[in-house]
């Protein structure tokens, strides 16, 4: 099986073991507390579930600034997107050497980690617009990730952690949240050796179905890793509870058996298009798989990216012996009435757009709120009637 990024061997932050759980929990009831933003709880989540492997904790100023200019860290370790605790007010912490982090999205906010806490470092004006800028590709805050980060804070509190819980994730999604260990101890269980992940924050259609079986026949991987984000989104994507009896039911009725393993991890989405396709990419590769499928807009939101600018990343920006995981890429995919079947768009040209069963995202919507079932070119009808049932409800 593929090796973890940046090291031999995953090494997650979560603590597993009992007993030292158990005294660390005791530990932070005493400790100064900081309760941070959803963006460093998911952090947490994502360090203690050894998906951001072998990050040890939180990034300081200069490892920040160098990952958003330069995709590595200050000492060369390859990273796209900076992992940080950002507040605005330090205070209440100022001169501890270790404070409980508090979890913003849980009743009662509960420690979700310790931190030993190396520095707090200011982030100018001019800092956070670079930031978010090489991050986001823009500094416009009607960019969602751009509001979100911006937002933070402008002081940095960094070092490395200790992780006692996976927040909400655990409870919420028991059967879909994973470890980026627990995933690869399932692949072993399996006898898959190469995997192929699709991320998704969406409901799977017909077009991502033959997706995962055209990555899966092409790469002759063993199986597919439907790997779905789990944390905060933008309002009107779908939740994860829906987007997850959807998937199970595609899955169910329209793959062979032991092809696909339904997963999720437990991170708020970002919207950074290109930099988070490498972030994805990283993070698979730390769960065991081999390819990742890269297909339109990637990770993207409205207008920002082009098309297919997070596939060009891992050409133009990503340094050939920075992963090992490879780049399935995809084009758009939808249903040919000329051929019967879902292809690649690219893969037929001698097509017109009328050739093809494309349906916007907003006519979607609209078709499924007023009990209007997609064709079935586009939605398998047991995925739509999920979906039909969450919007009908939702506008009632």
């Amino acid at each position: 099986m593929i090796k973890p990024h940046g090291s031999t061997h995953l090494n997650p932050l979560y603590v597993a073991d009992d007993a030292a759980r158990g005294q660390l929990v005791q530990e932070a009831r005493e400790l100064p507390q900081l309760t941070v933003s959803s963006a460093a709880a998911a952090n947490a989540v994502m360090l203690g579930a050894g998906y951001f492997n072998p990050l040890t904790g939180y990034m300081n100023k200069a490892d920040a600034l160098s990952v958003a200019r330069d995709m590595r860290t200050a000492d060369g370790l390859f990273w796209p997107i900076p992992i940080v605790n950002i507040v605005s007010d330090p205070e209440p912490i100022r001169g501890a050497a270790r404070i409980a982090l508090n979890d913003p999205n849980v009743d009662g906010h509960p420690a979700i980690a310790v931190q030993d806490v190396e520095g707090i470092e200011e982030i100018s004006e001019d800092e956070m617009t670079e930031m978010v800028v090489n991050i986001f590709g823009t500094d416009d805050e009607a960019h969602p990730g751009v509001a979100t980060f911006k937002g933070l804070g402008r002081y940095i509190v960094h070092g490395p952690i200790q992780v006692l819980n996976f927040s909400y994730f655990e409870h919420d999604f028991p059967d879909t949240f994973r470890t980026a260990q627990s995933i690869r101890d399932e692949f072993a269980e399996r006898g898959w050796d190469k995997v192929v992940a699709f991320q998704t924050r969406n409901p799977m259609h017909r077009a991502h179905e033959e997706l995962c079986k055209m990555a899966l026949d092409a790469t002759g991987a063993d199986g597919v890793l439907v790997h779905m984000l789990l944390g905060k989104l933008k309002p009107g994507d779908v939740p994860a509870r829906v987007r997850d009896a959807a998937i199970r039911k595609m899955v169910e009725h329209y793959f062979p058996a032991n092809s696909v393993m339904i997963t999720g991890y437990g991170f708020d989405m970002m919207y950074a298009g290109p930099r988070e396709a490498v972030l994805h990419a990283v993070f698979r590769q730390n769960a065991g798989c081999s390819y990742l499928i890269v297909g339109r807009d990637h990770a993207g939101v409205g207008d920002f990216y082009g098309a297919f600018d997070a596939q060009s990343i891992f050409d133009e920006k990503v340094p050939a012996d920075a992963l090992e995981i490879e780049i399935f890429k995809a084009d758009h995919t939808a249903f040919s009435k000329k051929l019967g079947k879902v292809v690649m768009m690219s893969d037929a040209p001698d097509h017109t757009k009328e050739d093809f069963v494309i349906l916007s995202g907003t006519k979607v919507r609209e078709m499924l709120g007023q009990g209007i079932a997609p064709p079935p070119e586009f939605s398998r009808p047991e995925v739509a009637e999920i979906l039909m049932d969450y919007y009908q409800n939702k506008s009632a």
